[in-house]
């Protein structure tokens, strides 16, 4: 971790000196005056500061939800196509669900329904209230129950970052109800790989077991405070968040740049709380002790066992995640008994594999070609009787993959 520490430090005080002599080379060659640089650091100031809450880019409606804990969007727009159902469960890390929804042109739900899966729903994690501060992974796994009936089982359940693991968790305890499972960026085995938050949890663990993250649940009242997430994640690679702000600086006068920076901040930085309970459970069962792993995870008194899994795998990893490595998403393949499993690596990190131009315009698309050719369905009855008329609804059936 101290070898960590240092090169992000260096790599930090690398970018404070480019952004800096970037921004006074530009003044100087526009002559700017002292009142104009005065201008441009009210600018800055204020571009930083105006944050507005982050919204889907695409059409929905809200069909379930329970206040505190998560909601249900259908994407659908009354697709009536004759295949199976997809459910997108979102990364849940204080920020947003609208991340797979991320503008028009960036946008996973887009890229599903254009890969002809018309019949897609997401998942909205709601921030944590003191009603729901108590919540629990059982409480999911419920919520998750009522979605599935609601839609139709079997789904095609995809799952991003923390949705990750709670979609190969689900996927593990009710195997009846996935007609396939897609992973991107999850940690599925929390100690592959050379991921800082494992030497975080390690770390914070050592002395105290649980105290440090029980003091920061015990500070929100019960939740934990999204903001702390936020300032975690900047932390990881503080070099980042540098470089961000002095670009924007830079490109003041550029309107494109503002503006993606606009969508961007107001996404990163709008934060949700988690309910307590359920963070600390986090920490403790899958960053801590890997139990998803090891198959001594339990769920209302349920065991996991990810080997219950035998529909076809679809992986998809950033060479460049910081989050979450590759070894952490593929070593999922080890521990199921799917005769199909598909891996994939973007070029890029963790945030672009669920919206950068990358991974949805050249990996997305295959993956859900794949998904497609287990989700179609047709009538059973036979050809010559397709055309009658009937007061029942005629039985569907999976067409076998090529």
């Amino acid at each position: 971790m101290n070898v960590r520490l240092l090169e992000s430090s260096a790599e930090t005080a690398l970018a404070v000196a480019r952004g800096s002599a970037d921004y006074w080379l530009g003044a100087f060659a526009r002559g700017a005056t002292p009142f104009d640089v005065g201008v441009d650091m009210l600018r800055w100031w204020d571009a930083m500061a105006d944050r507005h809450p982050p919204t889907w880019s695409s059409p929905n409606e809200v069909a379930l939800a329970r206040p505190g804990l998560a909601m249900l969007r259908n994407f659908s727009a009354g697709s009536r196509a004759r295949v199976k159902p997809t459910l997108v469960l979102p990364p849940q890390a204080g920020h947003h669900s609208s991340i797979v929804d991320y503008s028009a042109e960036q946008s996973q739900i887009d890229t599903i329904r254009g890969a002809g899966l018309t019949r897609v729903w997401a998942m909205e994690w709601v921030g944590a209230t003191p009603a729901t501060r108590d919540a629990v992974i059982e409480d999911y796994i419920a919520f998750l129950d009522e979605a599935v009936e609601l839609i139709g089982e079997p789904v095609n359940l995809i799952g991003d970052c923390q949705g990750g693991w709670l979609a190969a968790i689900y996927a593990a305890m009710r195997p009846q109800n996935v007609n396939t499972l897609t992973v991107a960026g999850a940690p599925i085995d929390f100690q592959a790989g050379d991921g800082p938050i494992h030497e975080w949890v390690t770390a914070l663990c050592a002395a105290g077991g649980m105290s440090f993250y029980e003091g920061l649940v015990a500070s929100g009242g019960g939740v934990l405070p999204g903001r702390y997430l936020l300032d975690g994640f900047i932390v990881i690679k503080p070099e980042n968040e540098v470089s961000k702000q002095l670009d924007l600086l830079v490109n003041l006068d550029d309107a494109q740049h503002r503006e993606r920076y606009r969508d961007f901040e107001d996404w990163f930085k709008f934060t949700q709380d988690l309910p307590g309970d359920f963070y600390l459970w986090i920490v403790r069962e899958l960053f801590r002790d890997n139990k998803l792993i090891d198959g001594s995870l339990e769920v209302g008194g349920e065991r996991v066992d990810l080997g219950r899994i035998d529909v076809p795998l679809y992986l998809l990893a950033g060479a460049t995640d910081h989050i979450t490595p590759p070894p952490q998403v593929f070593a999922m393949k080890e521990h199921v008994r799917s005769k199909q499993v598909v891996e994939r690596t973007t070029t890029g990190g963790h945030l672009g594999l669920f919206m950068g131009r990358e991974a949805l315009r050249e990996h997305w698309p295959p993956i859900l070609a794949g998904v497609l050719e287990h989700s179609r369905v047709r009538s059973s009855r036979p050809r010559a009787e397709r055309g009658a008329r009937s007061r029942t609804p005629a039985k569907r059936r999976t067409i076998p993959a090529p």
